[in-house]
């Protein structure tokens, strides 16, 4: 399996790139795609993901090919 990560605004500067390349053959929810990105255990309640361009939850599941966007919140006026 692989998985395309990719991050957005302040996450991609506190992370230091833009995203990586997950490869593997088992099943992930968002939750264990990031943990394994980033080697932080927990996701931020606070950060949107979408899932080819589809906004999902926490527990959604990856599979073969998708690309997954992390994006910290916005505020603006």
């Amino acid at each position: 399996m692989s998985i395309k990560v990719r991050y957005f605004a302040s996450l991609k500067e506190s992370l230091g790139c833009d995203g990586v390349e997950l490869s593997g053959a088992e099943s992930l929810t968002v939750q264990q795609v990031w943990s394994q990105a980033t080697g932080q255990i927990t996701l931020p309640d606070n950060i949107l993901v979408a899932v080819n361009m589809a906004y999902v939850d926490q527990t959604a599941e990856i599979t073969d090919g998708d690309e997954v966007a992390f994006f910290p919140p916005v505020t603006g006026g």
